[in-house]
């Protein structure tokens, strides 16, 4: 169960494709959401870092890649717009 939430973090899977042998994905799911809430993930990385840090192994690197991607529609984004043939004065309604 703890392989299977430890692979969901590392890959960004969705909860649902978490592999059959780590048990049914809503059991990680559950495990995982009770032990965010009640501090358990917090408490066993503070305990790890201590470790890390009394053995002078201790060296943390942020990585952050975003790699969303927003489009806008092709006029917003400045596209010249194509115009239809001119009206000529008598041609208006209105």
């Amino acid at each position: 169960m703890i392989n299977g939430i430890l692979w969901r973090l590392r890959t960004g899977s969705p909860w649902r494709d978490v592999a059959e042998r780590y048990g049914p994905w809503q059991t990680c799911y559950e495990r995982w959401k009770r032990w965010d809430q009640d501090g358990t993930w917090a408490r066993l990385l503070e305990v790890m870092q201590v470790k890390d840090d009394s053995l002078g192994t201790l060296g943390l690197e942020v990585i952050s890649i975003d790699s969303s991607i927003a489009r806008a529609h092709q006029h917003a984004a400045g596209a010249r717009k194509e115009r239809g043939p001119a009206l000529r004065g008598d041609d208006r309604t209105g």
